[in-house]
C-alpha cells in the first residue's frame, strides 16, 4: 500500500492514499485499522480526495511504521462495522444535493423556455397529487399549500416561480432527509449491541468465550442484569426480560422454556439458557433503526408543537390569500400571501435543530435516545448521583484480603472471584481483576449462583453454602457470625476502604478491602452543574453513613443518603417529581435501574451494567463527568435555538407577506426569499450549539 505525505506537524499528519479510486468500504477499513492503534487519537478519511488526517501520540517513526503495515486484505474488520457505516449514506445524499443544484442551473442555462415549462408541469404533478390526497383525507395541511402555490403559478403561466418553489422544496427535502437519516444512524450505531464475551454452555460447564466464537445452535447462559446478545429460544430457566429498547413496553415480560428472545433485550430478573438462532450483527442494528424511526421518543414537545402549529396555520394562509384578493382584486398581491407561509420553515427547522443536537451530543461521547430527553434536561432542576462508579472512579481496586478463617488470602480471593465473575458490578469486577493480576485460576467450582440485587451473591461450593456481599446482606439477612476470637480484628478493619464480606457456612471467612477513589473532577463538576442551573444535587449510596458523609463533604452535594436500596432511590425520585421538580438520575449499576427508569431523564455511565444502559434515556462515557455539564449546555442551547427559530420564522415571513400585499415584492421574489430564509434557518440549525 502506498501513501504520500502531504503535510505534517508534530502529532498530526495528512497523507494521500495512492490508488485509482477509494470505495466507502475501503475508507471504513482504513479508518478502523488506524483507530484500533493505541497511539492514534483521531482519524478522518475523505473518500473523494483520498486524503487521511491522523492525530497521534508518540514518535513519527512508529506512525509511519503503522501505515507501512496496512493492507486491505490483512485487516479484519467486524462486518457490522462495515454494514452500518454512515459514510455511504453521506456520499449518497451529497450526490443527490449536487445533482439537484447542477440540474437546476443546467436547465436554466441550456434548455429553451418551452422545454423548461414542460419539465416543470411534469414535476408539479407529484406536488399536486399530494395536495389532492391530503384534501381527500379531509385535511388542510402543508401539502395543500405547496400544491396551491405551484398550481396557481403554473395556471398563471409563471413557470419560473413554480420551478423555483419546487427546486427549493426539493433541496429542503434532501437536507431534512440527510440530517434525519444521519442522526438516526449515528444514534443507532451508538445504541447497537457491543458485547465482548458471553458464557457458552459446554459439557455442563459455563465457559467465558469471545462473542465471535459463537455459532448458530450454541447454548449460551445469560445472567441477571446482562443483555441478550443473540436472537434465540430459551431452553432452560425463566426470567423477566426488559424489551423496552425494541418494543417500548414499560414493564418486563416473563419468559420461560421455549419462549423466543431477541438480541438487545435485558434479563432483569432470573437466568436463562438460550439456543442461538442467528448471529448476524446487523439484525440488532436494523431493529434499533426501526424502533427509533417509529418511536415518539425522537420528538420533543416543542418539536411536536411546531409540527401541529405548522399544519394549523395552513387554513389561515389560504384564508389570507382569499381575503387579500377580495379586498384588492389583485391576483399578484394575493399570490404574495400564498407564496409565503410559516409552516414550511416550522416543519423543517425544528426537527433539524433537535436531530443536530443529538448528533452533536454523540460527538462528545453522549448517546441521547430522543429529543424529549434534551428538553427535559434543559428543564431539570434536581440531579441525583449514585456514588459507586459515578462520583467515584469506575475502576475500584482490591487493596487487601483479610482472612478470618485461617485460609490463605489468595485462596479466599480465588473463591470470591469465582462467585463474582458472573455479575455486572464495579465491585465484582475489582475482585475478578485482582484474581487475574495474581494469576489465580478460578474454574467453575460452585452450583447455581443466585444474585440478590444491591445485596450480594449466594451459592454452594463443594457442598458448603457461600455468600458474598454487603454488611447488611451477610450479617443481617443471612445471619452470618464473626469467629469469636476475630472480633477485635474485625473492629480494626481500615475505615477508608469499602468492604466486601465473604462467609462460608454462615461464618465470616474474609473481608475484601476495596479502594474506590473519588474522581478528580467530581467537585468541579458539582460546582459547574450549579452554575448551569441545577439547583439541588443529591448523592445516594448503599455504603455506610461514615463513607457517604466523607464523600459528600468532599464533592459538595446539597444532600446525601446512605445505606439505600434500589427501591429507596426510585422512591426518592418519585417524591421529588411529585413536589414539582424535574429530576435527572445518574447511575451505572443494576441497582440504579429502577431510579433511572423513574427519573425524567435517566443517565447511565457507558461501562456500567448493561441493563442500566438499556433502561437509561442518555448514556455518557465513563472517562469524564464534565460530559454531564456538556449535555446540560447542549440541552439549554437547543431550547434557546428553537425559541430563536420561532421568532425568526414569524418575523421574516410576516415581513414578506406585508411587503407582498403592499406591492413592493412580486410573488416570485416573495417565494424565493421565503424559501431561501427557510433554507438558511435550517442550515443554521445544523450548526453545533457549543463552540
Amino acid at each position: 500500500m502506498k501513501f504520500v505525505i502531504k503535510h505534517e506537524i508534530r502529532g498530526r499528519i495528512r497523507i494521500h492514499v495512492a490508488q485509482k479510486r477509494m470505495s466507502c468500504r475501503e475508507a471504513d477499513m482504513l479508518e478502523y485499522y488506524l483507530k484500533e492503534r493505541e497511539m492514534v487519537t483521531s482519524v478522518k478519511v475523505a473518500v473523494r480526495t483520498q486524503d487521511v488526517v491522523i492525530c497521534y501520540q508518540g514518535s513519527r517513526e512508529d506512525m509511519i511504521d503503522i501505515l507501512r503495515k496496512f493492507r486491505y486484505d490483512r485487516v479484519e474488520v467486524p462486518e457490522e462495522v462495515l454494514q452500518n457505516s454512515g459514510r455511504k449514506l453521506n456520499e449518497q445524499y451529497w450526490e443527490k444535493l449536487v445533482n439537484q443544484v447542477v440540474l437546476r442551473a443546467g436547465s436554466k442555462l441550456f434548455l429553451p423556455y418551452p422545454v423548461r415549462a414542460g419539465i416543470a408541469v411534469v414535476k408539479s404533478a407529484r406536488y399536486l397529487w399530494q395536495g389532492v390526497k391530503t384534501l381527500a383525507a379531509g385535511k388542510i395541511e402543508v401539502p395543500v399549500l405547496d400544491a396551491t402555490a405551484i398550481g396557481v403559478s403554473i395556471f398563471r403561466g409563471d413557470i419560473d416561480t413554480a420551478g423555483s418553489i419546487m427546486f427549493l422544496l426539493g433541496i429542503g427535502e434532501i437536507l431534512e432527509g440527510w440530517t434525519h437519516k444521519k442522526s438516526v444512524d449515528d444514534l443507532a450505531r451508538s445504541m447497537s449491541l457491543n458485547v465482548g464475551k458471553v458464557w457458552l454452555l459446554k459439557d455442563g460447564q459455563e465457559i467465558l468465550v469471545p462473542v465471535t466464537e459463537i455459532q448458530a445452535g450454541d447454548q449460551i447462559v445469560v445472567h441477571m442484569g446482562n443483555v441478550i446478545p443473540f436472537d434465540g429460544t430459551i431452553t432452560d430457566g425463566d426470567a423477566m426480560i426488559n424489551q423496552a429498547s425494541l418494543t417500548g413496553e414499560p414493564l418486563p415480560v416473563h419468559k420461560m422454556a421455549d419462549s423466543y428472545v431477541y438480541a438487545g433485550t435485558v434479563v432483569e430478573e432470573g437466568e436463562v439458557t438460550i439456543c442461538v438462532k442467528e448471529i448476524g450483527g446487523s439484525s440488532r442494528y436494523e431493529k434499533i433503526v426501526t424502533m427509533i424511526e417509529e418511536s415518539e421518543k425522537l420528538k420533543s414537545s416543542l418539536e411536536g408543537k411546531a409540527e401541529h402549529l405548522a399544519d394549523r396555520l395552513v387554513p389561515y394562509t389560504l384564508a389570507g390569500t382569499g381575503i387579500t384578493y377580495l379586498l384588492t382584486r389583485n391576483v399578484t398581491k394575493a399570490l404574495a400571501v400564498l407564496m409565503v407561509d410559516f409552516s414550511c420553515a416550522l416543519k423543517l427547522a425544528m426537527p433539524i435543530s433537535v436531530l443536530s443536537a443529538i448528533r452533536e451530543a454523540s460527538s462528545h461521547h453522549i448517546t441521547v435516545k430522543g429529543g424529549k430527553f434534551l428538553e427535559a434536561m434543559a428543564e431539570a432542576d434536581t440531579l441525583v448521583f449514585d456514588k459507586t462508579g459515578t462520583l467515584t472512579k469506575a475502576q475500584p481496586t482490591v487493596v487487601d484480603v483479610v482472612s478470618f478463617n485461617g485460609e490463605n488470602p489468595d485462596e479466599l480471593l480465588r473463591i470470591a472471584a469465582c462467585m463474582e465473575e458472573h455479575f455486572p458490578h464495579s465491585m465484582a469486577k475489582a475482585v475478578v481483576d485482582a484474581a487475574k493480576r495474581q494469576k489465580l485460576g478460578h474454574d467453575e467450582m460452585h452450583s447455581k449462583v443466585e444474585y440478590i440485587v444491591a445485596h450480594g451473591i449466594s451459592t454452594t461450593i463443594e457442598g458448603k453454602k457461600a455468600v458474598i456481599g454487603s454488611h447488611h446482606f451477610v450479617f443481617e439477612d443471612e445471619k452470618c457470625m464473626i469467629p469469636d476470637d476475630m472480633q477485635a480484628r474485625f473492629e480494626e478493619l481500615p475505615r477508608e476502604y469499602s468492604h466486601l464480606y465473604l462467609a462460608i457456612e454462615n461464618v465470616l471467612a474474609a473481608v475484601i478491602c476495596i479502594e474506590d477513589p473519588l474522581r478528580a473532577e467530581a467537585r468541579e463538576v458539582i460546582s459547574a452543574l450549579k452554575q448551569v442551573g441545577i439547583g439541588k444535587i443529591v448523592m445516594m449510596t448503599g455504603d455506610s453513613e461514615r463513607t457517604a458523609c466523607a464523600i459528600a463533604g468532599k464533592v459538595g452535594v446539597d444532600e446525601y443518603y446512605s445505606e439505600v436500596l434500589p427501591e429507596d432511590k426510585a422512591r426518592f425520585v418519585e417524591q421529588e417529581k411529585k413536589s414539582g421538580r424535574k429530576v435527572i438520575m445518574i447511575g451505572d449499576g443494576v441497582n440504579d435501574s429502577p431510579a433511572l427508569s423513574a427519573a425524567d431523564v435517566g443517565v447511565a455511565i457507558s461501562d456500567g451494567a448493561q441493563i442500566a444502559r438499556e433502561i437509561a434515556d442518555i448514556t455518557i462515557e465513563a472517562k469524564d463527568l464534565f460530559e454531564i455539564v456538556t449535555l446540560k449546555q447542549i440541552s439549554d442551547g437547543l431550547m434557546k435555538r428553537i425559541h430563536k427559530n420561532y421568532r425568526m420564522i414569524v418575523g421574516i415571513n410576516a415581513g414578506l407577506i406585508l411587503l407582498g400585499v403592499g406591492g413592493i415584492f412580486q410573488p416570485t421574489t416573495s417565494a424565493l426569499l421565503h424559501n431561501t430564509s427557510t433554507l438558511m434557518i435550517s442550515l443554521k440549525s445544523m450548526e453545533n450549539l457549543l463552540p
